[in-house]
């Protein structure tokens, strides 16, 4: 099905960004439980994990809107409602199909110090990046956080004027600190989920009991997502998301923005 937005006979806009994905909770599916089994996590683990999740980490992320900024102008996202639905589909089709099962492999390349494997894994996720502002979006926030953990004092295997994507190095500082990837992953979720309803707030806008209930609506969707990511093999990592892509593109030709673009 190709997918599109569809404006119904009531005049309320439906907003379907990608073709219909379809989990069958019966099918068998063979999965590498190596980092997806549970593991604990230590009480030192937990405070890195909250920094690395923090929205005071200087990385940039409440600069960009992801292409909801324009959607939200086009008059295809009006109400709350609507952002749910634009922030689900982008959970469940785009982060569990191509940021967490990359997530998921740096991690495993990161513990086993495979960085040549790393390296292809970040040319993976940047190759799947649909638009120039998507692929800002995640290298100036990745150049930021390597800046951030070089003063830290890590050891990176990137260079610093290389393309490094957000999710390696997110991968790299969780693995350092002995974070375990189902943690890791859910607070890489939960960042984002903040930053896209942070943006929708000052955007629609929404008022902060509505962007509230918003982030309780969705928290379900995280763990949906990070279920749906275990099960995919190398061959299936990527999306594609049109409307999103369109609004991203379309973003820097706006007479005036919020974000960056």
């Amino acid at each position: 099905m190709i997918t599109h937005m569809m404006i119904n006979t009531t005049g309320s806009t439906t907003i379907n960004m990608s073709m219909a994905m379809t989990i069958s909770t019966t099918d068998s599916v063979v999965v590498d439980t190596t980092l997806a089994a549970a593991s604990p996590l230590s009480d030192m683990g937990l405070i890195r994990l909250m920094q690395l999740c923090s929205v005071s980490l200087p990385v940039g992320g409440y600069a960009f809107s992801q292409g909801m900024e324009y959607a939200i102008d086009a008059g295809w996202i009006t109400k709350a409602p609507q952002v749910s639905q634009w922030v689900n589909e982008q959970l469940q089709q785009s982060l569990s199909a191509t940021d967490l099962p990359v997530l998921r492999r740096c991690m495993a390349a990161i513990a086993s110090g495979d960085l040549a494997e790393l390296v292809r894994l970040n040319d993976l996720l940047l190759a799947c990046r649909e638009t120039r502002e998507l692929r800002l979006t995640d290298t100036a926030m990745g150049e930021a956080l390597h800046r951030l953990l070089t003063s830290l004092g890590f050891e990176l295997p990137f260079a610093k004027s290389e393309p490094v994507s957000f999710v390696c190095l997110f991968a790299l500082a969780a693995g350092e600190w002995g974070i375990p990837y189902r943690s890791a992953a859910l607070g890489f979720l939960w960042s984002w989920l903040e930053n896209q309803i942070a943006a929708a707030t000052k955007l629609v806008p929404l008022g902060q009991t509505q962007a509230q209930q918003l982030l309780g609506e969705l928290q379900p969707a995280l763990q949906r997502a990070l279920e749906y990511a275990d099960t995919l093999d190398d061959d299936e990592i990527g999306a594609g998301l049109p409307a999103l892509a369109i609004a991203s593109s379309q973003h820097e030709h706006m007479y005036s923005r919020l974000f960056r673009s």
